[in-house]
């Protein structure tokens, strides 16, 4: 019986959950000892094809750059490895011997793992490893258009973990992904986190599943380059970071905003390193190019050239052209250059005064970015630290590339390809996602303080029935009383006496 893509796919997800399932049960058995030597082994597997991914990668999407791809392999295997090595994830991970708490690890289950075609590998051997270490499963739905090297990158992964002696079907993967299936795999009863990495809407879907999710939002990340910037030094940074892998990962710099009285300094040392600025003409061709509707981002340019999007646009440049620069006076989704271009194109805002240049920043994370990045040159200590209590993002990014210190490569922030964006954009979690964020903690906790629970007042107990039908209080000391007062001294008890006192106390307890 032939069966359509979409039942292929959903039929193929089932079966990898199940097997991740019963894989995972049996992992939970694993000491850290042997966890650790699982990931170590996946990791360096992972690295040593970091070259081959990256050249799999480019060639499938037509995205990015074999060599920068080839770094971001790197990041995903062997900078990760080394950033959760030495954490424990695995039985009691703390004793606080002073207020007797005890902390103990223990895993979520199956993760489903969602995998963007900017990233497709480094991702993928990512949320692998931080799976592997928290001895969870994981489940991937690739991107459509990166399947083959998201799932050669998974391949490597699994081999390499089993070798080491994990179960099999640890690592899992929809080889045939649609959306049907990973709607389904979001929703799965044996599912228990989500790791979405995407659009907006697929993020949306991970949120409204029903389970625990880790989601980012989009990055439209505004590079602010103050008066007291070495403005030659930031604008070789930022050249180098926004043509990174052609602008692919979401951390990096989308729109320039400039002090009035560096500006023109910026501009020449922009050009200086590969930046064309353009002209009205030009820059009307390419807004088109970028933008054909408003607030829609067209998918041709991602990871393309500037180069090649010139060439889209009707637009001549130098073959040496690294971004393409348009200055701009507005911000909004019917302008272009201010949106989310995931592409070496950038805004250029020229601010007269501090305040301006907050308030474009602002703007463009707001159209965009909330929640995500910025990036900011300068040699103020007090303009950092006044962008870092004031601008509404999770990352703040000093005198450094946007792209890659972000996820972890040139700063200390943990490295991850999972940026979360908090409360600002709309996620769970403002951290960058690692390892720690895929184990749940109980808690065992002795007591360690006296405390005097106060008896209740003689009048509330006096009115509370329950209390009286325990005998004790005064009504029943009062009755007891006059009975042994009814004893005479020769011994004899008169018995109608006692037995009408009885018969008051059954019927004032019984209306009661």
């Amino acid at each position: 019986m032939h069966l359509d893509q979409d039942l292929q796919s959903i039929q193929e997800m089932r079966d990898a959950v199940k097997r991740a399932k019963e894989a995972q049960l049996e992992y939970m058995s694993y000491s850290q000892e042997q966890v650790d030597k699982i990931v170590k082994l996946t990791a360096e597997a992972a690295y040593a094809k970091s070259l081959e991914l990256a050249q799999m990668a480019v060639q499938e999407t037509g995205m990015g750059i074999v060599e920068h791809k080839k770094i971001k392999n790197e990041v995903g295997s062997m900078a990760v490895y080394e950033s959760i090595k030495d954490e424990k994830t695995v039985g009691i991970i703390k004793e606080d011997r002073v207020n007797k708490v005890t902390e103990v690890a223990y895993p979520y289950g199956v993760v489903a793992g969602i995998i963007p075609t900017t990233n497709p590998t480094s991702t993928a051997i990512f949320k692998a490893l931080i799976s592997l270490k928290t001895r969870n499963a994981i489940v991937v739905s690739p991107h459509p258009r990166a399947v083959n090297c998201t799932v050669e990158a998974l391949k490597i992964c699994q081999e390499a973990a089993v070798k080491a002696g994990a179960p099999e079907g640890l690592i899992g993967w929809i080889s045939k992904p649609s959306m049907a299936a990973t709607n389904e795999l979001m929703k799965h009863r044996d599912v228990n986190v989500i790791l979405a990495t995407g659009g907006g809407a697929l993020v949306r879907a991970a949120y409204s599943s029903g389970k625990p999710a880790y989601g980012v939002g989009p990055g439209n990340v505004p590079c602010y380059i103050e008066k007291t910037a070495n403005v030659a030094k930031a604008a070789a940074m930022i050249v180098d970071s926004k043509s990174f892998d052609h602008g692919t990962i979401c951390a990096t710099e989308q729109a320039l905003v400039i002090d009035r009285n560096v500006q023109q300094m910026a501009i020449r040392e922009l050009r200086n390193n590969g930046a064309y600025l353009l002209n009205e003409e030009e820059k009307a061709l390419v807004a088109k190019t970028i933008s054909p509707s408003p607030g829609y981002l067209n998918p041709a340019i991602v990871g393309q050239s500037a180069v090649k999007i010139a060439e889209m646009a009707g637009v001549s440049v130098p073959a040496e052209t690294r971004v393409l620069i348009a200055e701009e006076t507005r911000v909004g989704k019917d302008v272009p250059f201010s949106i989310e271009k995931l592409s070496p194109v950038f805004a250029l805002y020229t601010a007269d005064t501090y305040a301006e240049a907050k308030d474009y920043c602002t703007k463009l994370l707001n159209l965009g970015g909330r929640g995500h990045s910025l990036s900011l040159h300068t040699n103020d200590d007090a303009v950092a630290k006044d962008f870092a209590l004031e601008m509404p993002v999770s990352r703040l990014m000093v005198n450094t590339l946007s792209s890659i210190g972000a996820v972890g490569a040139t700063t200390g922030l943990m490295p991850s390809l999972t940026l979360g964006c908090g409360s600002y954009g709309g996620n769970i979690t403002s951290d960058n996602v690692t390892a720690r964020h895929l184990i749940n903690i109980k808690r065992m906790a002795y007591g360690i303080k006296e405390v005097s629970i106060p008896k209740p007042s003689a009048s509330f107990a006096a009115s509370a029935p329950a209390a009286e039908a325990k005998g004790g209080t005064n009504d029943v000391e009062k009755i007891v009383d006059q009975v042994l007062k009814q004893v005479e001294p020769n011994g004899e008890v008169d018995a109608k006496a006692i037995a009408e006192m009885v018969n008051q106390v059954i019927k004032k307890y019984q209306t009661n």
